[in-house]
């Protein structure tokens, strides 16, 4: 692969997207994509292509954009990339985060990796085949959508359920895939195929309240939450070995030994507590098990007053087929006895979605990735976080996540940006994801 791959217009696409600071609290009023979403539609009208806006809130601004294909019965395709970031802590990082600078190849800034690269390089990729007169058998749709930082409540929910005529597809491909990733002498090429559910849940911890100057056998709602998040902490689900998992363990190249304890239920969890690669601990304990993350409390008055109530909010993840009432024993079994003191107050439950990998639009993007990457192997994979793909299968479209990026920045470093300090994506991928859009769109709709 060559290091002299660049493409100036995304990398100044991408810079612009990021200094409109888009950031998403999950607060109505957050988020503002409209600045974006004006500078990829000035972008579109540049490249003489019509557009849609949506707006649920003042300030959520959506974009859908249409190149109808001459054939009705020829596959439909969908770029859907997200215009918002997440907070960001600026004094953690080594750069400003919102001046979107260029520093030795590669653009730093909130959203470079998540997801704002390939919105970049989506976009730009509809834009130069809109200026090409690209007139296509089948119809592709490029959608930049606010909110998928939050719950998508004012962008991706909204189209597929209030505008699912403007945004229907057969296939659809969003974040994140196509990174490659070295593992015991191979590279394979993971794109995600599924994602675990999210359910999101807020506790309510009881106790008595009383003067905290008289603290003996009082009822400290506070020290009854801490018994709760430990408990949560420690406990982890049994492990459930689907095919996805099973099938990228296969392509690994681990050897014979270390390939059966990853896709045994009764070993891994032995296996996962002693392997020195934490990257890979964690990405393999995240596709094998539901998993428990206790990230927010609130609660207490005063500080001379023993709380009588003590707030928890928990992420929890759930592997295909689990229910909310599943999630709810998970519960009861993880606190115990201590659950006398616990109400679920709010449970906001999306459960897992998944597509096959046995498509044309597989097919396709192997010949597409095969560009960038001769001699990696493309592999389904299971998404362990949320992406707006999940609105999207719910209406019958197939959905992957993928992107085309170079060996610059290793898998494990570029995955814990996401969310993270110091995001920044190299202009070889932006460059090569933008390509890749373009071509693919060439040779899976022509």
């Amino acid at each position: 692969m060559s290091a002299e791959v660049r493409d100036d217009e995304v990398v100044a696409l991408l810079q612009d997207l990021i200094r409109n600071r888009c950031v998403n609290d999950g607060s109505v009023a957050s988020g503002q994509e409209v600045a974006s979403a004006g500078r990829i539609a000035a972008l579109l009208e540049e490249a003489g292509a019509d557009y849609e806006s949506y707006e649920p809130e003042p300030g959520r601004v959506s974009l859908v954009s249409r190149i109808e294909g001459s054939d009705p019965e020829a596959p439909s395709l969908c770029y859907l990339g997200h215009t918002d970031v997440v907070p960001v802590n600026e004094s953690a990082w080594e750069r400003d985060p919102f001046a979107a600078e260029l520093v030795d190849g590669e653009v730093w800034g909130r959203g470079a990796v998540d997801m704002l690269n390939l919105t970049s390089s989506m976009s730009l990729a509809f834009a130069r085949l809109a200026r090409s007169g690209f007139r296509p058998k089948g119809t592709l749709v490029l959608a930049a959508v606010a909110d998928e930082e939050a719950l998508g409540t004012h962008g991706a929910s909204y189209l597929s359920s209030r505008a699912s005529d403007a945004v229907s597809t057969d296939y659809l491909l969003t974040e994140f895939g196509g990174l490659p990733l070295e593992m015991a002498g191979r590279k394979l090429i993971p794109v995600p195929v599924a994602e675990k559910g999210s359910c999101w849940c807020r506790l309510r911890v009881s106790g008595e309240p009383s003067h905290a100057s008289m603290p003996l056998r009082t009822d400290n709602a506070l020290v009854n939450a801490a018994g709760v998040v430990s408990r949560l902490a420690s406990f982890s689900p049994r492990p459930e070995i689907g095919e996805t998992w099973r099938a990228f363990v296969e392509a690994s190249g681990f050897d014979a030994a270390m390939q059966d304890q990853l896709v045994d239920p009764e070993r891994i969890d032995g296996l996962l507590a002693s392997l020195p690669d934490l990257g890979l601990a964690r990405q393999a304990h995240a596709c094998t098990h539901t998993t428990v993350a206790p990230t927010i409390a609130h609660g207490g008055s005063k500080i001379n007053i023993i709380p009588d109530s003590v707030e928890i909010d928990v992420d929890i993840r759930t592997m295909p087929g689990w229910t909310e009432q599943d999630v709810r024993q998970l519960i009861a079994e993880a606190v115990g006895e201590l659950m006398a003191k616990v109400e679920i107050v709010e449970m906001h439950d999306d459960p897992p979605t998944a597509s096959p990998s046995e498509t044309p639009l597989w097919a396709a993007l192997e010949k597409v990735t095969a560009r960038a990457h001769p001699d990696g192997k493309m592999i389904p994979f299971l998404m362990t976080g949320a992406t707006d793909a999940r609105f999207f299968r719910r209406l019958g479209t197939v959905c992957y996540g993928f992107g085309a990026f170079s060996d610059r920045i290793p898998f494990g470093q570029f995955a814990r940006m996401f969310h993270g300090h110091n995001e920044r994506v190299d202009v070889e991928s932006l460059a090569l994801s933008a390509e890749a859009f373009e071509q693919l769109a060439r040779d899976f709709l022509s």
